[in-house]
């Protein structure tokens, strides 16, 4: 199990970004109320996710997308795929 990056779109509209060594754990996790930032935004659509080889990796791309604090960039990982500063 690798660990992973991911992007939810919450039931009000807005976008949680997280990463987590144990994927499905962890959505199981969102989406029964477990998490503290999503509890009252349920359901929760995964639009977004991709794997590292280290945690330590995806904490950092984590941390830096949730640095630009700007919607469409994340809009953009999500119709894309992709994210372009890491070349994936």
């Amino acid at each position: 199990m690798k660990p992973e990056l991911y992007i939810l779109k919450l039931s009000n509209g807005q976008y949680y970004i997280g990463s987590t060594p144990n994927f499905e754990c962890r959505i199981y996790q969102h989406n029964n109320g477990q998490v503290k930032s999503t509890k009252g935004k349920i359901p929760a659509k995964v639009t977004f996710r991709k794997s590292f080889v280290t945690l330590k990796q995806a904490r950092q791309v984590e941390y830096k997308l949730k640095s630009y604090k700007n919607k469409k960039i994340i809009q953009q990982i999500i119709e894309d795929q992709k994210i372009n500063f890491l070349g994936a």
